[in-house]
């Protein structure tokens, strides 16, 4: 018979920025096999007195490959999932709570690719009222229910970005994404870039105009 134990456990988040002092606070959440210590120098050029990033990182690293060598964070698999969305959910309000310096500031919240489930997640369920909200070549998970109802996603300004050379998303799963978008009434903008399954600049410059 399965049991579950609560217990304390250590999880971390990278910062770059001062959250204490920035007008807008960026949360952004990595993608399978990603860390946080890395992942948060791709958005380096959003940094400066009014904006601070902020990456927390999944609560479960692996090795890449084999037993040893370069390790990587997921933030759930198929087992024990109900229990690590919960967990995720409490972890990132946590993260929130402890950076926070007011509720005056902007808020946006990015998840790239396996990462853009768990920001969909969190937008809707968790305790934070985002003003932004970025998928980033990543796609709805299909356990959220309710989105044309969904008051986070309505108050929020939505984007979703996308290179056309992205080896997940093809052109037919792009404009299945955005017939999805519309028949939940969902409000999103579109950035499409040069590019593959990452994030780039030029891109990511051209989404902070509109943020």
């Amino acid at each position: 018979m399965e049991n579950i134990l609560r217990a304390q456990k250590s999880y971390r988040y990278y910062v770059e920025g001062n959250p204490a002092t920035a007008k807008h606070l960026i949360f952004i959440l990595h993608g399978y096999g990603q860390l946080s210590k890395f992942f948060i120098r791709k958005f380096q050029t959003l940094v400066d007195e009014d904006t601070a990033i902020i990456a927390p990182e999944g609560m479960h690293r692996f090795y890449l490959k084999g037993s040893s060598g370069r390790v990587g964070a997921s933030w759930m698999t198929k087992e024990a999932r109900e229990d690590d969305i919960a967990d995720n959910l409490i972890f990132l309000d946590d993260v929130y709570n402890n950076v926070k310096a007011s509720h005056n500031q902007k808020l946006t919240l990015l998840g790239f690719s396996q990462g853009g489930a768990t920001a969909a997640r969190w937008h809707q369920m968790g305790q934070v009222k985002f003003n932004n909200f970025v998928l980033w070549a990543s796609v709805f998970p299909p356990d959220l229910k309710g989105l044309e109802q969904d008051s986070s996603f309505a108050n929020s300004n939505n984007f979703f970005l996308v290179g056309d050379n992205d080896e997940f998303l093809d052109v037919e799963k792009i404009e299945a994404v955005k017939s999805d978008f519309e028949d939940k009434l969902l409000n999103f903008t579109f950035i499409h870039f040069e590019g593959d399954h990452n994030i780039f600049p030029s891109p990511l410059n051209e989404l902070k105009k509109q943020l």
